[in-house]
């Protein structure tokens, strides 16, 4: 399954950078995600429930990021298993300044087996999307938040 999508971010770079790298944000803004914890350089473990259609599943994995170059890009390997089967995957997230905000491209490859792999190949992208855009949107709203922090505490 592929994933693709680019969002915009009403943040500058560096700050969308922090908060694409500080677990406890990602934890808060990835759709599903009930724990996200640190478990060596680079490296998170985490507990994510997922459902599509009448399928529901709890996943464990680890996610490791390499090819780090802040604050631009990062890339991810996903490594997951679940009640629901398994989930496998590999992606990139790279940010470009525009005009004080930040678009964020976000592309991979997933690989999804067992009972969820069942729904079929057309809810399982529609999740995919859905999921993204969620994600995007929840970024977007943590980044308004400190920026906003940091403008009150900027004025005194």
């Amino acid at each position: 399954m592929k994933l693709e999508g680019t969002f915009l971010v009403a943040a500058p770079r560096d700050t969308v950078w922090e908060l694409l790298t500080d677990p406890d944000v990602l934890a808060r803004t990835l759709p599903g995600c009930e724990r996200l914890s640190v478990a060596g350089e680079n490296r998170y473990e985490g507990v994510i429930s997922v459902g599509i259609a009448a399928i529901r599943s709890t996943y464990t994995g680890s996610v490791v990021l390499d090819d780090i170059r802040p604050p631009e890009s990062y890339s991810l390997a996903v490594d997951g298993q679940g009640t629901g089967g398994f989930i496998k995957g590999r992606g990139r997230i790279t940010l470009t300044e525009q005009a004080g905000q930040t678009s964020m491209a976000v592309s991979g490859d997933a690989q999804i087996g067992g009972r969820i792999a069942g729904v079929g190949q057309r809810l399982l992208d529609g999740a995919a999307k859905k999921t993204l855009k969620d994600f995007a949107a929840a970024l977007g709203e943590e980044a308004r938040k400190r920026l906003e922090r940091e403008y009150r505490g900027f004025r005194g």
